[in-house]
C-alpha cells in the first residue's frame, strides 16, 4: 500500500514538474521583453550605424567637389539651376572642397569593396571559434572612428582617403559577418528566422534614415557633419554593445533563469560548437550549401541593381528632380525593411505551430518572394509613362525581394549551425561579386540603349532569379548535414 502511494505521489510530483516546466517555458516565450529579442534589437541598432557610415559618403561627395552639373535632368528648370547653384555656393563656403573629376569619384566610393574580396571568410571564421561579442564589437568601433576621420582623410589627399575607406569596409564586413555565430547560441529554432531578421533590417533602415537626411544635413551644417554625426552614433552603439551583449546565454548576467533554460533546452540537440578545422572538401561537394549560395547570388543580382540604380532611373526614366529622386530613392530600403521583419515573423509562426515543414517553409517563402517581385519588375518598362504606378511597382518589388530574407538566405543555419559565421563571410564574398557584377551589366545596357537598356536589366535580372529559385527548389534542404555535425 505504502509503495503504491509512494508511486502515485512520485507521478503527481512529475506531472507536477513537468507543468511548472512548461509554465516556465511559455513566460520565456512571451512577448519581445527578453533578452535575446534586446539581443535583436541592438544588432539592429548597430546595422543601422554601419549602413549609415557606409552610404554617409555617396551623400556627402556630390558637395565636396567643387563642381557639380546636373546632367541628363530634362525637367529641371533655370530656377531649379540657380537654386542648386546657389545651394553649392553655400554649402562650399561652410566646407572645403576637392578637384575630383568623375572618374577620381568612382574609385573613392568604390574602393570601401575592396576589403571584401578577402575579409569576410577569415572573419567569419575567426568569429566562430572565438566568439563574436568583440569581432562585432571591434568592427563596429574601428568602421565608427574612420568615420570620423574621413573628412581629416580627404584633407590629406585621395589616397589617405581611400586607405580609410577600404579599412572601412574590412572593419563593417566584421559586423556583418560574425553576429551570425551569435545566432547559433541565442535563437531557438521557432524564433531564428525572426530573430535575425530583426537584426538584418537595421541595414535597410540605416541606408533609409541617410538617404533621407543625409542631403539635408550637408546642405544645413556641412557635409563633414554627416560623417561627424553617424561616426559619433556608432560610437555610442559600441558603449551599448559592449555593455549588453554576450556570446551565450549561459553567461549573461541580466537573463532569467527561465529564458535560459528555454534557449539551452531548445537548442540541445544541436551540435553547434565549433572547432579549428573546416570540412572544406564536403562544404564543396554538398549540393545544400551551393543551393543557398547560389539562390543568394542570384537574389542580391536584382536588389544591388535596383538600391544603385533607383535614383537615376526615377531622375533619367520617370523625369524626377534630384530632390524628389532622393526622396523616392529611400522608399525602397525602408519597404525592405518591413519585408525582411514580416517574413520573419511568417516564418516562425508557421513553424512553431506546425503548420508546414522548416524545408516547406524555406522554400515557399523564397519562392513567393522571387516569383512575385520578378512579375513586378518585369513589368516596369511597360508601365514607365505612368510614374505613380511605376514608383508603387518599384516599391512593392522591393519589398517583396526582402521575404526570401527569411527563406534562402537564413538557411545556413538550419544545414550547418557549427559553421553559420564561416558560411556567412562565404556569402558576403558572393554579395561584393555581386556588386561588382550587377551594377557594371547594368551600366552597359544603359549605355547601349537608354530606353531598351532598362527593359533588358529587368528582364535579366528576373531570369536570373528564376534560375536561382529553381536551382534552390531542386537541392536546398533545411536539416543539419552530416558533413557539419562533430
Amino acid at each position: 500500500m505504502s509503495s503504491e502511494g509512494d508511486a502515485k505521489t512520485t507521478v503527481r510530483n512529475i506531472s507536477t514538474d513537468d507543468k511548472l516546466i512548461m509554465t516556465q517555458e511559455q513566460s520565456a516565450k512571451k512577448g519581445f521583453c527578453s533578452v535575446r529579442y534586446g539581443l535583436a534589437l541592438i544588432l539592429l541598432i548597430c546595422n543601422f550605424s554601419i549602413y549609415t557610415q557606409q552610404l554617409s559618403l555617396s551623400i556627402a561627395i556630390t558637395t565636396m567637389v567643387n563642381q557639380t552639373t546636373l546632367q541628363g535632368q530634362p525637367n529641371a528648370s533655370l530656377d531649379t539651376q540657380d537654386d542648386w547653384n546657389a545651394t553649392q555656393d553655400e554649402v562650399q563656403a561652410k566646407a572645403p572642397t576637392y578637384d575630383w573629376n568623375p572618374e577620381i569619384q568612382g574609385i573613392i566610393l568604390s574602393s570601401f569593396s575592396y576589403g571584401s574580396f578577402v575579409a569576410p571568410i577569415p572573419v567569419g571564421y575567426v568569429a566562430g571559434v572565438l566568439g563574436a561579442k568583440y569581432v562585432v564589437g571591434a568592427g563596429l568601433f574601428f568602421t565608427s572612428v574612420l568615420s570620423l576621420l574621413i573628412p581629416v582623410s580627404a584633407d590629406a589627399g585621395v589616397a589617405a582617403l581611400i586607405v580609410v575607406r577600404v579599412i572601412q569596409g574590412i572593419t563593417q564586413d566584421m559586423v556583418l559577418t560574425s553576429q551570425y555565430s551569435l545566432w547559433v547560441r541565442w535563437a531557438p529554432p521557432v524564433e531564428r528566422s525572426q530573430l535575425i531578421n530583426i537584426a538584418t533590417s537595421g541595414t535597410m533602415l540605416g541606408s533609409f534614415i541617410v538617404l533621407l537626411v543625409g542631403g539635408f544635413i550637408c546642405q544645413a551644417i556641412g557635409w563633414p557633419y554627416v560623417f561627424y554625426i553617424f561616426g559619433g552614433i556608432g560610437c555610442v552603439c559600441c558603449l551599448l554593445w559592449f555593455s549588453l551583449a554576450y556570446d551565450d546565454p549561459e553567461n549573461h548576467p541580466f537573463i532569467s533563469a527561465d529564458e535560459k533554460r528555454y534557449i539551452v533546452c531548445s537548442l540541445a540537440q544541436e551540435d553547434n560548437l565549433p572547432g579549428w578545422s573546416l570540412p572544406i572538401k564536403a562544404m564543396i561537394k554538398s549540393l545544400p550549401l551551393w543551393a543557398i549560395l547560389v539562390s543568394y547570388f542570384c537574389q542580391y543580382w536584382t536588389i544591388n541593381t535596383i538600391l544603385s540604380y533607383t535614383p537615376t532611373y526615377l531622375n533619367s526614366v520617370l523625369q524626377f528632380s534630384v530632390r524628389d529622386s532622393g526622396i523616392l530613392s529611400s522608399l525602397p530600403f525602408i519597404a525592405t525593411g518591413i519585408g525582411i521583419m514580416l517574413s520573419g515573423f511568417l516564418a516562425d509562426f508557421l513553424l512553431s505551430r506546425r503548420i508546414l515543414r522548416l524545408v516547406t517553409i524555406r522554400k515557399l517563402l523564397t519562392c513567393i518572394g522571387i516569383v512575385s517581385s520578378c512579375a513586378l519588375l518585369m513589368a516596369l518598362h511597360w508601365i514607365r509613362f505612368n510614374r505613380s504606378a511605376t514608383v508603387i511597382f518599384l516599391i512593392l518589388c522591393i519589398f517583396l525581394a526582402g521575404i526570401p530574407q527569411a527563406g534562402s538566405i537564413v538557411n545556413i543555419i538550419d544545414i550547418a549551425p557549427r559553421y553559420a559565421s564561416f558560411l556567412k563571410g562565404i556569402i558576403q564574398l558572393f554579395v561584393a561579386i555581386d556588386g561588382v557584377i550587377a551594377p557594371t551589366v547594368a551600366g552597359i545596357l544603359i549605355n547601349q540603349d537608354s530606353v531598351l537598356g532598362w527593359r533588358n536589366i529587368f528582364l535579366i535580372a528576373s531570369a536570373i532569379n528564376i534560375v536561382g529559385l529553381i536551382f534552390y527548389l531542386i537541392f536546398g534542404q533545411a536539416h543539419e548535414q552530416d558533413w557539419a555535425k562533430k
